[in-house]
């Protein structure tokens, strides 16, 4: 599967939706939650603010953010692909109090207003984007002036580094083994492919103020394994 198809990818999430949040466990050890944790503390939302969740897949951030910003506040969750979107309506059934509302629509031209969020957010969902750097420009209008934004993904390495020699390991020897018991061998062996195109930290951070925002700070989790950009408007 070629990078940044955005046919792919969407028929690549619509074919992972249902198994999707149970695999992120088992490769993650169930540490992409903690992450998700961390990436929220850090952009403070607070009770009515409307956030955005960018590429929400089956919905955790979004319903996560929606108890933070609970009960005058509300969410917007977008993805392009039309199965986790499904899944992410089921889940808020079980807690029909909070306020999400979702939309099927692309990243790089959601059809939002500008500046019409307090905050907004996107896990694993910059490095599959065609343009990541629109993708950024389109994150930075929806924003309001002064509002926050996080982005949560894999940490570029270098190769010949320790930590990406690690990296590359655990793509190849855990996470594609895995997924292939599941039937999903190469849409999890995408994964090392998508990051040899990914921007690391300090270009992410220059792509970002390019954008429009006022400040950007890169930071590593789990020895540089993850990577989270911190977004200022």
């Amino acid at each position: 599967m070629k990078p940044g198809d955005p046919e792919a990818i969407e028929q690549m999430f619509d074919d992972v939706a249902p198994r999707y949040d149970q695999l992120n466990d088992v490769l993650s050890f169930g540490l992409h939650r903690h992450w998700k944790r961390h990436l929220i503390r850090w952009l403070r939302p607070v009770p009515g603010e409307t956030w955005l969740d960018l590429c929400c897949g089956t919905g955790d951030l979004a319903l996560q953010l929606a108890r933070y910003v609970r009960p005058s506040g509300r969410v917007i969750g977008l993805d392009m692909a039309f199965a986790p979107l499904q899944l992410a309506r089921l889940r808020q059934q079980r807690e029909p109090w909070l306020q999400v509302e979702w939309f099927q629509g692309d990243a790089l031209d959601t059809g939002l207003d500008d500046s019409c969020v307090d905050g907004a957010l996107m896990a694993y969902g910059l490095r599959n984007l065609k343009d990541p750097a629109a993708g950024l420009k389109e994150l930075r209008r929806l924003v309001r002036a002064g509002g926050r934004a996080g982005i949560l993904d894999f940490n570029r390495l270098q190769p010949t580094d320790p930590l990406g020699q690690f990296q590359r390991f655990y793509l190849r020897r855990l996470v594609v083994p895995i997924a292939a018991i599941n039937g999903l061998a190469d849409h999890y062996a995408y994964l090392e492919e998508s990051l040899q195109r990914f921007p690391d930290g300090a270009m992410q951070e220059q792509m970002a103020v390019r954008a429009g925002f006022v400040e950007a700070r890169h930071r590593t989790l789990m020895a540089g394994q993850m990577g989270i950009l911190l977004l200022e408007g």
